[in-house]
């Protein structure tokens, strides 16, 4: 029971140390405000450098900043999962676990940073390009939300729950590599709230608030759950029953 109890702690402790972090560097960015485009919009400082900073300075800022928001806004979700993983294989092996999780979520951050430097200047040296981007932005937030509804994303989601059932032995190597599949299923899993967030703006804690809340509800909730995996099941054709429901193992019927 203490040992739950430290848990619980230690993880409620990081969740607050970093979504403190997060509240910090959202008012600082906020303000510096941005950089008016043709369009009407403004560009956020975060894809350029200040002044007297490298590159490398830049991106080691944006990458700390972007770790801080991940572990603030997947935690609620993940520390289930890994609650259960603890119980199979102890705290050690669910450090290494969870070191191997976000580990994915830096590396998806390192690809969201390139990206968006690389986009913001294109913008700024091409007027029409810029002109077009509230348009641009609105067809991928149409986008992300119809992927909310597609057969990939429900396979993605029924996946999310899966961290080390098939590691018969335990071992370092065997819960990094758990750690990094269950990442890769999460960013994917992710990929439409990601995106919806980067175009409203991740400096937005209103827009991070209902992200975070969208997906912890939607890995929690055990209706969730059944909904995902009735989708996956229509998408193969095959016919829906309760009692192959993973919502249903957990809560059957009587």
């Amino acid at each position: 029971m203490k040992s739950e109890r430290a848990f619980f702690g230690v993880f409620g402790l990081l969740f607050a140390a970093s979504a403190t972090l997060t509240i910090v560097w959202c008012g600082s960015m906020r303000a510096m405000g941005g950089m008016p485009m043709p369009g009407g919009w403004t560009m956020s400082m975060m894809w350029m450098r200040m002044p007297g900073q490298s590159w490398p300075g830049s991106a080691a800022s944006f990458l700390a900043m972007w770790t801080a928001m991940m572990v603030a806004m997947m935690l609620p979700s993940l520390v289930p999962t890994l609650s259960r993983f603890r119980a199979r294989f102890g705290g050690a092996l669910t450090a290494v676990a969870s070191t191997g999780y976000f580990f994915v979520w830096i590396v998806a951050g390192i690809a969201v940073f390139a990206g968006g430097v690389a986009l913001a200047a294109i913008e700024m040296r091409h007027a029409a390009l810029s002109r077009a981007v509230p348009l641009a932005g609105g067809g991928i937030v149409a986008i992300a939300g119809s992927i909310q509804f597609r057969g990939w994303k429900a396979r993605h989601l029924s996946r999310c729950h899966d961290m080390g059932r098939d590691m018969l032995r335990p071992s370092v190597s065997g819960g990094l590599r758990h750690g990094i599949r269950l990442g890769l299923r999460c960013v994917c899993c992710c990929a439409n709230w990601t995106a919806i967030l980067l175009v409203i703006g991740m400096m937005d804690l209103r827009a991070m608030a209902v992200v975070t809340a969208a997906i912890t509800a939607e890995r929690l909730a055990p209706l969730g759950e059944r909904v995902a995996s009735h989708r996956e099941r229509d998408r193969r054709g095959e016919t829906a029953s309760d009692d192959a429901c993973p919502a249903c193992v957990r809560h059957p019927q009587t």
